[in-house]
């Protein structure tokens, strides 16, 4: 959750929120806009996109928080909105990003000697960080969001199952699959989890830097797990436990907006243009449970 208030305290402020009691209605988006926002970048990578799709999911949380009954968990409950406007929110971008298109792209313009910037370990940190979540969009949806479910967000399988609103045998084989594909690729390509492969963050960071695609304390802020202490905990792994600990070796991404009293002012005002608004959306998105 975004704050520290436990499961119960949560609880009991939804039921208030549900009662009309504004402050709690804030209370409740304050507790839950980071959870939506970490869940939101690991999904679309993009920063700005993931701020824009944490506002329109927690607006449809608030429109939809009467219909709440507690038959799962709140948490299970706005997870289920978010992935469902996530999907959808997929499906309106362009082509997607092959596991062949990215490897080529990463395997291109590789220094042979670079020779590093003066800031080279904060550069080094954000490039792991942003290719770590970057091939994840080389998945199709529906295993992108089973493996950030179960291996990144680490839900348990009948939790994510819920979420998706598919039985758990089915997201097992879901997100095995997506397991599978991403630990060939970072297992061929990565030279944080294989020291033969012919990418490394050393070597592709004179492009990278070239390119335009590394923004400084974008996705490793401080506090983001060492460049070097990850290098030396994926080393001393194996298999499936090297490319899982590369990435979860990522921020815990929180909102750097403070939504709560946005979206109560924006829900409160009948008259406002987010009416229309939000009345569409709530009768598009968000399944109950």
């Amino acid at each position: 959750m975004g704050s520290r208030m436990t499961a119960d305290d949560l609880q009991a402020q939804v039921v208030r929120a549900q009662s009309g009691d504004q402050v709690a209605l804030e209370q409740v988006v304050r507790a839950i806009q980071d959870q939506i926002h970490h869940l939101a970048v690991r999904m679309l990578f993009h920063l700005e996109d993931a701020r824009d799709a944490t506002q329109d999911i927690l607006i449809l949380v608030v429109t939809k928080l009467s219909t709440f009954h507690g038959d799962a968990g709140f948490r299970t409950w706005v997870y289920r909105i978010a992935v469902n406007y996530l999907l959808d929110e997929k499906r309106r971008r362009g082509p997607q990003l092959t596991f062949a298109d990215f490897e080529a792209d990463l395997n291109s313009g590789l220094a042979a000697d670079p020779a590093p910037p003066a800031d080279h370990v904060e550069l080094l940190n954000e490039l792991r960080v942003s290719c770590t979540m970057a091939m994840l969009l080389c998945l199709d949806v529906p295993h992108r969001v089973a493996y950030v479910l179960g291996d990144v967000l680490e839900l348990d399988h009948t939790e994510a199952a819920t979420v998706l609103g598919i039985s758990k045998a089915n997201y097992r084989k879901r997100v095995s699959r997506a397991r599978a594909d991403v630990v060939a690729f970072t297992s061929r390509v990565c030279g944080l989890a294989n020291e033969q492969a012919p990418c490394s963050c050393e070597r592709r960071l004179p492009a990278a830097d070239r390119l335009g695609r590394i923004r400084r304390d974008a996705y490793a802020p401080p506090g983001t797990p060492a460049y070097e202490e990850v290098r030396r905990q994926a080393r001393a792994l194996q298999g499936e436990l090297k490319v899982l600990s590369l990435q979860r070796a990522t921020p815990q991404y929180r909102s750097s907006t403070d939504f709560a009293a946005a979206v109560r002012r924006l829900v409160a005002d009948a008259s406002s243009p987010a009416g229309p608004y939000l009345q569409s959306r709530d009768s598009e998105h968000g399944e109950q449970l």
